[in-house]
């Protein structure tokens, strides 16, 4: 059965419209932004998802927003004090205006690459090379600051920037080894002098406090032994003035106990004279005393012989 040429016609004119709306048919992706061009202009931006575009009079170009790194290649940079050394870097960028970024600049990467290369040798050609070698936070936040606002012109933003490695020439490596060595080494020695001076600190603190304390207990020593002489000693002069006392009594009151009188004197001239003394003076009242000490024995001579 042949089809009529008003059959074909519908079918060819069906066919044409299905390729040409399924030609306008393109998906934007998630992380992806879509651009679209008419007639070789920019028109409109377009969302993710399932778009429709004017085939052979629109197209779409699409723009990843997702955190882009640019990878700096090495590169000699010779420093303030007049060292040359390797220095990298990694640039992370993410985009924030696709139309920007699109148009703005043909090749982002190969642009921001040159720009970073560019400033990383400004900033380490003003260190000097230990301000080099311990300063990579801040040459990292200065070249980020600097290739933000550089790249915000191209719809984009820097995150962040790492420098990967700052490498001095070999000679130079090794000096710094010896340094290094030389450095470790005086700490040691030092540590050492420190603990040798704590410990001999601590030895003569320990030998002054036993010697404070030793000192100590011989004074109190002393200071007991010299209390039970004094107590002995006011105790015997208490007793010898109580003694004084009772012959002055006797002597004045006429008291009649001239032995115990006696006794006492002779006790006292015992003191005085003491194996030394050549001439003794006695009181008149010891003249007294003998006599009475004579009458006695001549009583009891009396006495035995009757």
């Amino acid at each position: 059965m042949e089809m009529s040429p008003m059959a074909i016609l519908v079918i060819i004119v069906v066919a044409v419209v299905f390729i040409t709306v399924a030609a306008g048919l393109k998906i934007v992706s998630q992380y992806e932004k879509g651009l679209v061009e008419r007639f070789g202009k920019y028109d409109r931006m377009v969302e993710p998802g399932l778009r429709w575009i004017v085939p052979f009079i629109e197209r779409i170009k699409r723009v990843d927003m997702r955190e882009q790194v640019v990878d700096v290649p090495p590169q000699e940079v010779i420093t303030k004090d007049n060292v040359v050394v390797t220095v990298d870097a990694v640039v992370y960028y993410q985009a924030t205006d696709p139309v920007k970024l699109k148009y703005n600049v043909a090749n982002f990467i190969l642009a921001a690459t040159k720009l970073a290369q560019t400033n990383l040798r400004n900033i380490v050609g003003d260190l000097q090379l230990d301000e080099a070698l311990t300063s990579r936070d801040t040459i990292n936040e200065q070249l980020r600051a600097i290739l933000d606002e550089a790249t915000d012109v191209w719809g984009t933003r820097v995150v962040r920037v790492e420098i990967q490695r700052i490498d001095p020439p070999p000679d130079v490596t090794e000096a710094m080894h010896r340094q290094m060595k030389a450095e470790r080494v005086r700490r040691a020695v030092v540590t050492e002098a420190e603990g040798d001076k704590r410990s001999a600190i601590l030895r003569a603190e320990g030998v002054k406090e036993s010697r404070i304390l030793e000192a100590q207990g011989q004074a109190q020593a002393i200071k007991e032994v010299a209390e039970a002489e004094k107590f002995q000693k006011l105790t015997v002069a208490e007793g010898e003035g109580q003694a004084i006392e009772r012959v002055f009594s006797a002597i004045h009151t006429g008291d009649p106990s001239p032995d115990l009188i006696a006794i006492r004197y002779l006790d006292a001239l015992q003191g005085i004279a003491d194996g030394k003394a050549t001439k003794l003076f006695l009181p008149m009242e010891f003249s007294g005393i003998l006599g009475a000490l004579g009458a006695v024995k001549g009583v009891f001579e009396d006495d035995e012989s009757a």
